[in-house]
């Protein structure tokens, strides 16, 4: 049986691991992390792009991959499969987060909700409305939602570089309104960016959501269960002509946001689990698998799935599903980005303005309307000074915005245009927002 030992008791490979994995931890749970790595993927692969080495970088990203199952099989590229299939799970997280927000955070109440509503629908409108006065031919119209989006890692890692002099009300406000930015861009992504709709996809889309329905009903808490009816509802979108990244926001919105039903609370199972351990030690028995079990579901279901699903999966969402997407689609070879060619550079800058000017501009506009109306006040610790930071880290749109330019055009010369835009804008406002963070963040400590 263990024993408790003293800390100098243990191998010191031991103690220096702990420490190690302890600090480690910490590391990555601090906001700023995520979006410097997220830098970093898009730096390699900007830089690999346009290196001597750039064939490989496109020749790994097409190698395909295959999945099946006897004479069934799927075969895709590398780039399908993280594109169409990892990103599902950073539109759990996304979903998930939702979920939250509406239950208990800033989307609880209309009250609440409004403002930032008022300022994210500002910030999707203006900027499209700038993009299509510089592109108005049909094929370069279909990027009118390139810029439109928010990346909340990105931008709320930025806003986590100005360190804790920000009042809790500016990151809510930016959380909020990234989150219903999300909502917007998942909309126009079914309702836009969708192909024609084959219903037995819609059969088999039908399936997985009734087969989620019916594992909550019977009280099954393991998230690796959710992950069969997920896949239906995956494959079934896939097979509409949908998105099937738009699963991973559907399971999210489905994800409980309390703890299933028990006749008995899991704090109660826990502590009658502990206890039954210790008598069992005491009585020198050995059979501890049952109440070690029970003590394991109660554990689980000490938080809501909501809460312990999205916990589970941000870290690999942030540090691995984010990355590699930037890995695989920033790579622009500036090469074969031809901005002597008139339609890619409107294509570029109409990208590249709505996102560094139309964003700022929606958010303020959008906002001061609904205080100068009467029908919001500015949340408390904000002032317009916060509200202009807001506006600028809100044009940082870097991963959705390079995936809604993967769905609007098929032209590669056009798709390497917007995503230079892209990548030029968020660069752009993530040090405009620095700066003016930094200012105004200065001028709050000299008043006090």
């Amino acid at each position: 049986m263990n024993h408790s030992l003293s800390p100098k008791a243990l191998p010191a490979a031991r103690r220096v691991a702990d420490k190690a994995f302890s600090a480690l931890e910490h590391f990555l749970h601090i906001e700023a992390v995520s979006g410097i790595v997220l830098m970093i993927a898009a730096a390699v692969a900007l830089i690999w792009a346009n290196s001597p080495a750039a064939d490989s970088y496109h020749h790994l990203w097409h190698l395909p991959l295959s999945i099946g199952l006897g004479d069934w099989q799927i075969s895709q590229s590398l780039h399908f499969w993280i594109n169409d299939g990892l990103m599902t799970v950073f539109f759990l997280v996304v979903g998930l987060e939702i979920r939250r927000e509406i239950h208990e955070g800033a989307l609880s109440t209309l009250k609440l909700a409004t403002l930032p509503m008022g300022a994210a629908l500002g910030g999707v409108v203006v900027p499209a409305l700038l993009y299509l006065a510089i592109n108005g031919t049909p094929e370069l119209r279909a990027g009118w939602a390139v810029p439109t989006a928010t990346d909340i890692a990105f931008a709320m890692g930025v806003l986590a570089l100005l360190g804790k002099s920000i009042p809790p009300s500016v990151r809510v406000f930016l959380l909020a309104l990234a989150i219903i930015d999300d909502i917007a861009a998942v909309l126009i992504i079914a309702l836009f960016y969708s192909g024609g709709l084959d219903p037995m996809g819609f059969v088999i889309a039908g399936a997985g959501i009734l087969l989620v329905l019916a594992f909550q009903q019977i009280g099954i808490g393991s998230a690796y269960a959710y992950v069969v009816p997920g896949a239906l509802l995956w494959f079934g979108l896939l097979k509409t002509g949908a998105h099937p990244t738009l699963a991973g926001v559907v399971l999210g919105l489905m994800t409980p946001v309390f703890s299933r039903a028990s006749l008995e609370s899991p704090l109660e199972i826990a502590r009658r689990a502990v206890n039954d351990v210790v008598e069992r030690i005491n009585g020198n028995a050995t059979h501890l698998v049952q109440p070690v079990k029970e003590l394991r579901e109660a554990q689980r279901d000490l938080l809501p799935p909501v809460v312990r699903v999205q916990a589970a999966l941000h870290p690999w969402v942030a540090y691995g599903v984010m990355p590699l997407f930037a890995l695989a689609n920033a790579g622009v070879s500036l090469g074969g980005v031809d901005l002597g060619d008139s339609s890619s550079l409107t294509v570029m800058l109409g990208v590249l303005l709505a996102l560094v000017l139309g964003k700022p501009i929606g958010v303020m506009l959008s906002t001061w309307l609904l205080v100068r109306l009467g029908w919001c006040t500015l949340p408390e610790g904000m002032n317009w000074s916060w509200v202009a930071l807001i506006g600028c880290l809100a044009g940082i749109g870097f991963t959705m915005s390079i995936f809604i330019a993967s769905l609007a055009f098929s032209d590669a010369g056009l798709l390497s245009a917007a995503k230079l835009g892209v990548l030029l804008a968020s660069a752009i406002a993530a040090t405009v927002g620095l700066a003016i963070g930094a200012l105004v963040v200065r001028r709050a400590r000299a008043r006090g």
